[in-house]
């Protein structure tokens, strides 16, 4: 057994700059036979519940730590150039009092000293040092760093502070073996000298920043991101030339041993200190008051069948009262009566505001929750079952998600804060992780290498699935060629190894984008927080997982797009017509709802509104809700396979059979296609004898795919199939059906939850297109692409989207009639809030404007200048004034009119403009333009684009529309279907930026932009050397390459391009080949040939056989150049191939 204990060491926790993740780092500890090890990661506790269970399970001590920024002056003071340096401090707990300071003061430093890094200072240190042991610290420590600068004696009284400040016991002197930092060799001597001098121990550390020595190549990757530093850079942070791995303890003991005798032995005295005793997996509740204190079990009950009574009335049918008494005896004995008080409060509290919210998850099976108000589906209507939500087996809690109109979310938050203290509630901390092909991109990055090396790689590893994240491992047993670039390329070598060692790596720290924690007194009794970066709200350190074990509950609060474009229909909708549209209570019999989606009008619907999801829609003609809940629930990530099965089978009822007669009242409704994650657990209980606790331990086995596990179950399901009287075929046959489909499958009330929510939205969309439609507008404000697809959706609904107006916009885009909506003023740069609220506020009060002169008279802002005026005219707000470029030629004027006309308001003297009065507004001076040439169309459009980001009365690529053949892809379609796929598309550069690559080669990243979207097409140093000439801003071009999807966004590498022409008759339509009586052969090789030969042309065959001649089109499509037709004349013959 080791006599030493790691209390200086660093996890991927320390971001960026520590490498080990937590359970290499204690397996390493464990292979070194070590009894104790601490965490000390850079200024946060990020890692220490994981850190804490790790090495519980692995047998060895825990020790809680954290290496401290310590401000050299006061926390608050954060002065540019001195206040950026800080000194490092190890800080490790040693009882739960120590633990719980140590939250303190991490916490304390984010939200009090954060200047750079989390900083605290030593009036903080004094408040919270209790049951904390201190070492000096690193070369970056107080102490070293005023003796190494030449300062010996305030060396020696920082020493005795922070003895004071931690008392004798629990302060000792740090030291480290690196002889290779002459520094350190310095210190050292001084450090014996003082613990001689003072008889204050000394105990050895590592620093350790990686487990073996090898890492630090890897390590010093992570730190040159964090940087942003490539590693050929010497102006940098390099700490490779310093052995900061995880040395073994022997190693550690010869280094020491003889000139700090029992530095080494003191390790083992300070872990034997260290005893945090963490009681993880005890849930602790919001304090909620119920009226007169009464036990909250009680007052659960009492709100469960008040709102039966008011939805069922006062005489229900006793199955329901029946369920609801079975539920809350659950939720009784479990103890979570108070959980769902909490819930219901403030999801009723944002009902009562008019924030549309709905639940995700298995929440929507809960009766309790219907009555309480917390769902809005009947969960016996659809027959959903209680125990897939919370069953007397389950060991969690239960889980009820919550979405929120994104543009309202913030509303709820604050209530809560609000009602249950700043301190005690708020959001959670997440991770972002090197996932594998960012990580190739990062070491590519790095080493300075083209980016289409790192293009290329990336590209080469394949997308991970759900919950299993891709690996380089993984990537290269699935890619032969990947696995054959490293064996062969030293380069590729390299950068697949550097890759390996650091994916899986924390990145960054953001917010989760749902998790909200209420505690029953201040968080920082369970977990230290933080701010979120680049804001202020209060996130927690420890991310969900970790929380949850800390004793905090997790609620989930999850901003929604499409509940804010309901949310905010409904309203439109209110204010224009008059019409109340109560989404709660609505049926699902509405004809016109079903049909618009059999149209695959799905723009803006909930959950349907993708290519794919849409093409499934027209072929399956919904008409029930349920058809829409088994789309939600088959489609991607679910197991989309079955898809076509329930569209045939849905029109020919004949094809519905079932394995076994039982299997009918379960699948019914899914014409017998196993369609919902309860269908399997009900088989499973219903003809295996499953109960509710096997049926979740086989769901959970077959989603975590762990073979052991699934052939147990296996076994077990026939086994029991069998016992109920199934045969062993059949059996075996509805286990195919089943073992594929439960890892993917949705549950039954997540999708009756978001079918509801689609069905609404497609609803309000039949019904109130322009009003909708509006709202959707409005929610993807600020995201261009986005919007220039919801115009194109709206043109093809006949609606039409007008440049914005002074006298109809509202600041956010602006319902004006059923055919008519409008941008709204805050879509145009340069415009003020004050100057937008001035324009609305004086409309809304004096009425429309009459005039030119009306506006300027009346609009009485200062803030109205050049450049905002200018902005309205440009953008087409005032063309009820005047021509464009008339109006922006007598920009002075109009400017000296406003001022003249506030000024002499202001004087209450006549205006010198007061000469005649302008028609239709005799209250105002006549003002008078000088003549000037109208803008051109082309001109307006320009600044369109550059005032509102698109462009509006028109498109430049209008006029080429209809020059464009079957090979085109909008770029609309362009999606997840199209991955790896080569494609055409066509539409005017609106963007291309150059860069130059390491080698001096130019390439560029271009955008092109259709009638229908836009697609970021990339041209890498030998296609943009051939192809420079082409890119040039509004140029009319047709593109094709291998489409893909990088993060979200449209990608092309481009393979071939070319000018568009706008004359129709220069366009190739087809090429036609003649063939009479063709045998195998020769159609072989026309085949391989075409495949070689892509392009843009559709290629057809005209085959003549006897008397016959048939046209057949086929799935290639081919250039036109001349070289192209004589290759296939090689093959079929002179004369053979034309191009028409």
């Amino acid at each position: 057994m080791t006599q030493f204990a790691h209390l200086h060491t660093h996890t991927h926790y320390s971001l960026l700059d520590g490498l080990p993740k937590v359970k290499d780092l204690i397996a390493a500890v464990k292979k070194q036979e070590g009894t104790a090890v601490a965490i000390t990661d850079h200024g946060v506790m990020y890692g220490a519940i994981e850190f804490y269970k790790a090495a519980k399970a692995a047998g060895i001590k825990p020790i809680i730590g954290m290496e401290a920024y310590v401000a050299m002056g006061d926390l608050e003071e954060k002065k540019t150039g001195v206040d950026d340096d800080y000194y490092h401090l190890t800080l490790l707990a040693e009882n739960m009092e120590g633990y719980r300071n140590l939250m303190k003061l991490t916490t304390v430093a984010h939200l009090e000293g954060f200047y750079y890094k989390p900083r605290i200072d030593k009036k903080t240190l004094r408040k919270f040092h209790s049951g904390i042991i201190a070492l000096s610290g690193c070369l970056r420590g107080e102490v070293p760093r005023y003796f190494l600068h030449g300062r010996p004696e305030k060396a020696k009284e920082s020493f005795f502070e922070y003895l004071d400040i931690f008392g004798k016991d629990n302060f000792f002197i740090e030291v480290q073996h690196h002889p290779e930092l002459p520094d350190q060799i310095r210190l050292n001597q001084f450090l014996k000298e003082l613990s001689d001098e003072t008889g204050v121990p000394c105990v050895a550390t590592v620093d350790s920043h990686y487990i073996e020595p090898k890492d630090g190549e890897a390590q010093d990757i992570l730190v040159c991101v964090q940087t942003g530093k490539l590693r050929s850079d010497t102006n940098r942070l390099d700490m490779r030339h310093t052995d900061l791995s995880l040395r073994h303890p022997d190693a550690v003991r010869a280094a020491l041993e003889k000139d700090f005798p029992g530095a080494v032995e003191n390790t083992m005295r300070i872990a034997d200190r260290c005893n945090v005793e963490l009681q993880l997996g005890k849930w602790l509740f919001p304090k909620f008051e119920t009226p007169g204190g009464i036990d909250s079990a009680v007052y659960l009950e009492k709100c469960a069948f008040e709102g039966l009574r008011r939805k069922f009335g006062e005489v229900s049918p006793p199955e329901l009262e029946e369920r609801l008494r079975y539920e809350l005896g659950i939720i009784n004995s479990k103890g979570y009566p108070t959980y769902f008080l909490v819930v219901a409060d403030y999801v009723n509290w944002a009902r009562q505001q008019g924030i549309v919210c709905t639940t995700r998850g298995s929440a929507a099976g809960s009766f309790v929750s219907y009555c309480i108000g917390i769902t809005t589906v009947d969960p016996l209507r659809f027959n959903l079952p209680f125990e897939r939500f919370l069953n007397p087996f389950r060991p969690s809690p239960p889980d009820i998600d919550m979405d929120f109109a994104d543009n309202r979310r913030d509303e709820v938050l604050e209530y809560v804060r609000n009602k249950y203290g700043r301190d005690q509630v708020g959001q959670i901390v997440t991770f972002g992780t090197l996932l594998a092909r960012a990580a190739v991109r990062d070491v590519v990055r790095v080493l300075g290498l083209p980016y289409s090396v790192g293009d290329k790689l990336s590209k080469m590893i394949p997308l991970g699935a759900q919950g299993s994240p891709m690996t380089v491992e993984k990537a290269m047993d699935l890619n032969p060629e990947l696995k054959q670039m490293y064996h062969d390329s030293a380069e590729t070598k390299e950068v697949l190894e550097l890759a390996r060692s650091i994916e899986g790596c924390v990145r960054h720290a953001s917010v989760h984008a749902a998790g909200v924690v209420i505690s029953p007194t201040p968080l920082t009794d369970y977990t230290p927080l933080q701010r979120e970066p680049g804001g202020e709200n209060i996130i927690t350190q420890y991310e969900m997982h970790a929380i949850e074990d800390a004793g905090v509950l997790k609620m989930d609060f999850l901003g929604v797009r499409n509940l804010s474009i309901l949310g905010d229909a409904v309203k439109i909708v209110k204010k224009t017509k008059e019409i109340t549209v109560d989404l709660i209570n609505l049926a699902f019999d509405d004809k016109e709802t079903y049909e618009l989606l059999a149209r695959g009008e799905t723009m803006g619907v909930f959950q349907l509104s993708g290519s794919g999801m849409t093409r499934y829609l027209t072929e399956l003609k919904p008409t029930t809700i349920h058809d829409i809940m088994a789309m939600v629930a088959l489609f991607r990530p679910g197991p989309m396979e079955s898809i076509p099965e329930y569209i045939r089978r849905k029109h020919n009822p004949s094809l519905v059979e079932y394995l076994d007669p039982r299997m009918e009242e379960i699948l019914k409704e899914s014409y017998g296609v196993i369609t919902y994650q309860d269908d399997v657990l009900l088989l499973a209980i219903k003809l295996a004898g499953y109960t509710w606790e096997g049926a979740d331990k086989l769901r959970k086995a077959i989603g975590k795919k762990i073979k052991a596990e699934m052939m147990a179950q296996e076994e077990k399901f026939k086994d029991g199939c069998v016992a109920n009287g199934m045969t062993k075929a059949k059996s075996n046959e509805l286990w195919k059906l089943i073992e594929p489909f439960a890892a993917y499958g949705f549950n039954k009330a997540h999708a009756v939850a978001y079918a509801v929510v689609a069905y609404h939205t497609a609803y309000m969309k039949a019904h109130f297109p322009a009003e909708f439609m509006t709202a959707v507008l409005s929610a993807e404000s600020g995201d261009n692409e986005k919007i220039a697809e919801v115009i194109s959706a709206c043109r093809s609904m006949g609606i039409e989207v007008l440049p914005p107006n002074v006298n109809e916009s509202l600041s956010g885009f602006t319902y004006v009639n059923d055919k008519q909506i409008r941008f709204g003023l805050l879509t145009i740069k340069n415009l003020g809030g004050d100057v937008i609220d001035g324009i609305i506020v004086e409309r809304e009060q004096g009425g429309a404007f009459a005039s030119l002169e009306d506006f300027l008279a009346r609009i009485k802002n200062k803030s109205i200048n050049k450049k905002s005026l200018e902005s309205l005219v440009k953008s087409g707000a005032m063309d009820q004034f005047g021509d464009r470029g008339v109006l922006l030629e007598n920009m002075d004027t109009l400017l000296a009119y406003h001022k003249e006309i506030v000024d002499s308001i202001g004087r209450k003297q006549a205006s010198l403009f007061a000469v005649a009065a302008a028609p239709g507004a005799s209250s105002h001076p006549r003002l008078l333009l000088k003549p000037a040439p109208s803008a051109t169309a082309d001109t307006k459009l320009q600044w369109e684009k550059e005032l509102l980001g698109l462009y509006i009365s028109s498109h430049p690529f209008e006029k080429f529309k209809d020059c464009l053949d079957i090979s085109i892809t909008p770029c609309k379609s362009l999606g997840e279907d199209c991955e790896g796929q080569a494609k055409t598309i066509a539409g005017i550069v609106t963007l291309c930026k150059k860069f130059t690559t390491k080698s001096g080669d130019q390439m560029a990243v271009i955008q092109i932009e259709d009638l229908t979207g836009s697609c970021e097409v990339v041209a890498f140093p030998k296609m943009y050397a051939g192809s420079a000439g082409f890119w040039q801003d509004g140029a009319p071009l047709r593109v094709a390459g291998k489409f893909s999807m990088q993060e979200g966004k449209k990608r092309m590498v481009c393979d071939r391009v070319e000018a568009l022409s706008q004359k129709r008759e220069d366009l190739p339509r087809r090429i036609v080949i003649s063939l009479r009586d063709p045998d195998p052969a020769l159609m072989q090789g026309i085949r391989e040939y075409l495949a070689s030969a892509r392009g843009n042309v559709p290629v057809y065959l005209r085959v003549a056989a006897g008397t016959e001649t048939r046209t057949i089109e086929t799935d290639f499509f081919a250039t036109h150049e001349e070289s192209t037709v004589r290759a296939l004349e090689a093959l079929t013959g002179q004369g053979s191939v034309t191009v028409v």
